[in-house]
């Protein structure tokens, strides 16, 4: 018989799922949601690290909920289709023919790509918009924008439906009007709004940075309400960072305990977020701000 010596790699897996036993007790039956968008969708191998995540989540115990983006899949069938899109303040100007195509990227390419890879990692995932059963009712944001909309009205029974029945929900984030109409809806906002409908445990925003940074550039790991507004206010939270943490803040006030903002080009982004002491990203919540990010 073959002497197997244990190594150190084996003795530090070991060691790290022993230290996750908390956290995996302090998530079982917690709702969290998580957009997903920019690196983690950017390729195969990227897709499927994070289907395994969230697969593995749902089997510890987590009722996860995965709303998406897909801004450069839009983009690109827009080019293909000679449709000339443009942007005001960072949102994009929706006229009815670019809201078809919105639709059928994210409600079709986009949405069923994130399902297929799920399902393929031994999940059983359905994907869906915030047009289904009325998840989503939207108002018009401004009419420069044309058809781009903010949730006004959220019934989230069927995220609850499908989370009863072992399912794990993906959304794509097109909204439906009061008279009929077809809403685009920034990723990061339906999240946001999704996320306080459920009253979440987390919201976990998917970004290509490594969090909220200080005047220093350092990522800050916990922060607060007004931490953000201060920070916001001197500028030192600027640029596309301001509508992330305006979401959080919305988010919070709508009942979601905390909000990460972390980083999805890091393996396993969410499980670090979740499951080990030092996090992943910048930390949200209402209350002061903590040493370990998993107090909470």
């Amino acid at each position: 018989m073959k002497k197997q010596d244990m190594n150190r790699d084996w003795i530090a897996t070991a060691r790290t799922l022993s230290q996750a036993l908390p956290y995996l007790q302090r998530y079982e039956g917690a709702t969290v949601v998580i957009k997903l968008g920019g690196h983690a969708m950017g390729s195969d191998e990227a897709m499927e690290s994070f289907a395994r995540d969230v697969v593995l989540m749902q089997q510890v115990g987590v009722k996860p909920v995965v709303v998406h983006g897909g801004g450069p899949m839009i983009n690109k069938l827009l080019a293909d289709l000679n449709i000339q899109s443009e942007f005001v303040n960072g949102k994009r100007v929706t006229d009815k023919a670019t809201v078809e195509v919105v639709e059928m990227v994210l409600s079709g390419l986009v949405n069923k790509r994130i399902v297929q890879a799920i399902n393929g990692q031994g999940g059983r995932a359905v994907g869906i918009s915030g047009k289904d059963a009325n998840l989503m009712i939207c108002e018009q944001t401004h009419p420069d924008l044309g058809f781009v909309g903010t949730p006004v009205d959220m019934d989230p029974s069927i995220i609850k439906e499908l989370g009863d029945e072992n399912l794990i929900p993906v959304i794509a984030p097109v909204g439906a009007g009061r008279n009929g109409e077809t809403f685009n809806v920034n990723g990061d906002t339906a999240a946001g709004a999704i996320a306080g409908a459920l009253k979440a445990d987390r919201l976990l925003l998917l970004t290509d940075v490594s969090g909220v940074k200080g005047a220093d550039g350092a990522v800050l790991t916990s922060l607060n309400s007004a931490q953000i507004k201060q920070l916001t206010e001197e500028g030192i939270i600027a640029g596309g960072m301001i509508p992330k943490t305006e979401t959080a803040l919305d988010a919070l006030k709508d009942g979601v305990r905390a909000v990460v903002i972390l980083d999805g080009r890091a393996p396993n982004a969410c499980l670090l977020e979740l499951y080990t002491e030092h996090g992943a990203g910048s930390l949200i919540r209402d209350t002061e701000p903590r040493i370990k990010p998993h107090e909470a």
